[in-house]
């Protein structure tokens, strides 16, 4: 296989894997947070979460309409649990929820089409938002923070590659394979 048949998307595994291990690390660090803050139980709605968001983060590029839909679903569903009980529950989406939802809608926005694309950014920005009726805090302002990326990201990466797409070498632009008089 030559320079210029090898595909020009960046490696999916090895970022799935840092991916994943960073997720894991969040996980744990949230739940150790959780116990010795909160105490008790609390840490397991949240973490339960998580883990749920972690695998479909990592599964994305299976049916990522799908697994985008079903990201924002778990998410709001998160949230809406949490506004509902209140102060019994730490207030969602906790950071690795966020950081996984903005995965999801930063790779919807570089790899869907133009319609469902924008679809899943607005229910990413309305998921993000409606923490926001519940007063500011740290983990309103992460989440937001991390969607903001997402939503600048995942339109730059859609950029670069259909301009890799666009500009790609022929197996004589190789230095290990130069032209043929």
């Amino acid at each position: 296989m030559t320079s210029a048949e090898q595909p020009t998307r960046p490696p999916g595994k090895m970022f799935n894997v840092g991916l994943g291990v960073v997720l894991a690390l969040g996980i744990l660090f949230t739940a150790f947070m959780f116990m010795t803050s909160w105490g008790g139980a609390s840490w397991m709605f949240g973490c339960a979460v998580s883990i749920v968001m972690t695998g479909l983060a990592l599964l994305r590029e299976r049916h990522k309409l799908l697994i985008s839909l079903a990201g924002l679903v778990v998410t709001a569903v998160a949230i809406a649990v949490s506004l509902k009980v209140g102060d019994d529950l730490p207030q969602e989406p906790a950071p690795v929820t966020a950081f996984a939802l903005a995965v999801l809608v930063g790779s919807a926005l570089r790899t869907l089409p133009a319609g469902p694309a924008a679809a899943i950014a607005l229910g990413g920005v309305v998921v993000t938002a409606v923490p926001w009726s519940d007063g500011l805090s740290g983990v309103t302002a992460l989440a937001t923070m991390a969607m903001i990326i997402a939503l600048v990201l995942g339109p730059v990466l859609r950029g670069l590659d259909s301009r890799a797409l666009a500009t790609a070498r022929t197996s004589q632009d190789s230095w290990a394979n130069p032209p043929q008089p």
